[in-house]
């Protein structure tokens, strides 16, 4: 995945729908809820970062260690990428 479109060209939902599908390609699941904790799906602290890197490479964007914390569920996800975009 190269060169996303910005946040203003792109909806949240759009988005949140490109994220989902990163997460599932990363992680080999077949469904990521909105809500639901990464680690209730089986998503290492590992996982989680490799999920980052593709997303820092896809959206063009640098997420801070300090950040990472952050990443939770696919909604804590979109927003730290909404963020920065």
């Amino acid at each position: 995945m190269t060169g996303m479109a910005s946040m203003s060209s792109m909806s949240k939902n759009e988005l949140r729908e490109k994220l989902r599908a990163i997460v599932i390609e990363i992680a080999e699941i077949d469904e990521v809820p909105d809500s639901v904790a990464f680690k209730e799906l089986g998503i290492d602290s590992m996982m989680a970062i490799e999920i980052i890197a593709e997303i820092e490479r896809s959206y063009k964007i640098k997420v801070p260690e300090a950040e990472l914390e952050k990443v939770r569920d696919l909604d804590s996800v979109v927003e730290l990428v909404s963020s920065k975009l």
